[in-house]
């Protein structure tokens, strides 16, 4: 067998099936996931996981840049997501297993591919839940402080913050400034407060001691809950989002009745350029439903509930938030909404002066971004099990906890990885990397219906995507946009104006065009995709799925698109190094060969 095929083979839906009907017990304990959720409690997983810090923070600076019509950006990111939820939706009826896009891509592209989506899902989980442990730790200060209870900045702020605020703020001293001075300046307030969280942190060894611990307090507290169990974890889950939204919907209503329409014009102040400028914050907000899917072996009756608890949490969480971006952007200037917390922001003394509601809005946001925390932490563990399961990690991944039922080492790492360096970095500019790898696993998924639908198209489905040909729909989409970028002007200037390498201010001509290269790829991409639809005659919906969050990931930044690769290329080491020796597969067809050697 040439290595080319090995690295390719695929593991068969029946096979997988099979597995699933066997229990996928840990062969050491014989112990199996407790079987808990519903199709309620899987929608309301999907909630937790979507309705968090997006719809409390960035919807703000996504307002800020397309004004009112970032309602309609969410609007377009939730079809792009729905396209690829109801191709999670199929997956998850036919292959009701741990594991999510990992599992779905093990079955359709083959070996290597699913290593690459399992890892780049350890990206998105991972580095995702940093972000989201630092911003709940932003949160809950703020919420303490509003008390008359601060934490001490040098323990609610990491350390690389802290040096560069000391020395920003040092070197203005420097030139004869003095603090309050400084901190008057537009944008310096935090600096000064870093500069005075690493002048007064206690030292160790003459370091300033200084960590996030909030941060740290709550990974612990939600890795100890998702390692003793689905059902209590379900529960806390069950309640936090029965608060929120009821929160949520609150905001809506209330702040329906200090809506100025006034404000709604002009509805696109900074026209299509500005609306797309917040698509990464907006897709931010809506990663985290296909979480879902990794739960697929504590579902009761995952073909049946899996696929609606996915649609069901899309179809709500997408309405609260175009509600919410309407409600925000009638009630102030979308000018003024570029703030951390534009839900408390607008009942603020500069909006409707509710400052009840601002402290029930700051409640809920520490709320929100604790199910997200809670969903993500609950995601991780069971992709890796599912990969330990195959051989390509360590089999202590694959552990089920004989008395709690849950993969109980692989969620203990889990909580070491998020909680180590939540407490002393900050990586908020890594956000688009996360919407990237997200967007990446959505694009497989999609990709992987389409595939299944040609040499698996017997496979037993709960669900299926409705069949709509795209065998001219979507070459002929490919025409008319053609036609509409050569004929009508103002098309064509933004075509004309793509075309143009202009470097920034000291940049180089490569480094401007390598800016182009992601769209360009997409292009291609959609020209030889309209031609396997005419002539595979595809399905619709898994196409439309893959060219929209194809496109969304071309408008993340050729940076992010190399960090990007650059994790992929380390994955691959690891893979090469350990994973492809220990696979199942690869073990199995080694067997033979020895088999039918000595024979």
């Amino acid at each position: 067998m040439s290595l080319f095929v090995r690295l390719f083979r695929t593991k068969s839906v029946a096979r997988i099936q099979a597995d699933a009907a066997s229990g996928l017990s840990d062969h050491e304990t014989g112990s199996t996931l407790a079987k808990e959720l519903t199709t309620f409690d899987l929608t309301a997983l999907g909630i937790a996981a979507v309705i968090g810090a997006g719809i409390f923070s960035t919807v703000g600076n996504a307002a800020y840049s397309g004004g009112p019509a970032v309602s309609l950006l969410f609007i377009f990111t939730a079809v792009a997501c729905g396209f690829a939820a109801l191709c999670y939706a199929e997956f998850a009826s036919m292959i009701p297993v741990a594991g999510s896009a990992y599992t779905y891509a093990y079955a359709s592209f083959g070996e290597l591919v699913a290593w690459i989506i399992g890892w780049d899902l350890i990206l998105e989980y991972a580095i995702g839940n940093i972000a989201v442990a630092i911003s709940w730790s932003e949160y809950f200060s703020n919420l303490l402080s509003g008390w008359g209870y601060p934490i001490p900045p040098y323990f609610r702020m990491d350390f690389l913050t802290a040096r560069r605020g000391f020395a920003a703020v040092n070197e203005l001293l420097g030139q004869g400034q003095n603090l309050e001075a400084i901190r008057a300046l537009e944008g310096m307030a935090s600096q000064v407060t870093a500069y005075e969280a690493w002048l007064n942190a206690p030292r160790l060894g003459g370091l300033p001691l200084v960590c996030n611990l909030p941060a740290l307090a709550i990974v612990t507290l939600i890795t100890a809950l998702v390692y003793v169990g689905i059902r209590e974890s379900k529960r806390v889950s069950n309640a936090m989002v029965v608060f929120k939204v009821a929160v949520v919907v609150f905001v809506i209503v209330v702040g329906a009745f200090y809506i100025q329409p006034e404000n709604w014009k002009p509805f696109a102040p900074n026209g299509v350029a500005g609306v797309l400028k917040g698509v990464a914050a907006v897709f931010f907000a809506y990663i985290g439903f296909d979480a879902i899917s990794t739960t697929a072996e504590e579902c009761r009756n995952a073909q049946r509930d899996l696929p609606r608890g996915i649609i069901y949490s899309l179809l709500i969480c997408t309405l609260l938030y175009v509600l919410v971006s309407l409600v925000l952007t009638g009630m102030v200037p979308y000018t003024k909404l570029q703030v951390a917390d534009p839900m408390a922001f607008v009942f603020g003394r500069e909006g409707a002066n509710l400052l009840i509601v601002e402290r029930i809005v700051a409640v809920s946001a520490v709320v929100a971004t604790t199910t997200v925390l809670l969903v993500f932490q609950i995601g991780q563990p069971r992709i890796w099990m599912a990969m330990a399961r195959d051989g390509l990690l360590p089999k202590v991944f694959a552990r089920v906890h004989p008395r709690f039922k849950t993969p109980g080492f692989a969620t203990i790492v889990t909580g070491f990885l998020v909680a180590i360096p939540s407490l002393f970095m900050n990586l908020t500019e890594v956000t688009d990397l996360t919407s990237i790898g997200t967007l990446f696993a959505f694009v497989l998924v999609c990709g992987g219906v389409l595939i299944l639908e040609q040499t698996a198209p017997s496979a037993e489905r709960k669900f299926r995507v409705p069949y709509i040909t795209a065998k001219y729909i979507v070459p002929a989409g490919v025409v008319i946009a053609g036609l509409v970028f050569a004929l009508y002007p103002p098309a064509t200037a933004v075509a004309r104006d793509f075309l143009t390498v202009t470097p920034a201010a000291g940049e180089s001509w490569l480094g401007a065009v390598s800016h182009k290269v992601p769209f360009l790829v997409f292009a291609v991409g959609t020209l030889a995709l309209a031609g396997l639809c005419f002539l595979k005659d595809l399905s619709l919906i898994p196409v439309l799925g893959l060219l929209l969050c194809g496109y969304l990931m071309t408008e993340l930044g050729i940076v992010n698109w190399l960090r990007f690769l650059g994790w992929l290329a380390v994955g691959l080491v690891i893979y090469f190094g350990y994973g492809f020796r220990h696979s199942r597969l690869e073990m199995e067809a080694r067997k033979q060969v020895s088999g039918q050697v000595s024979g």
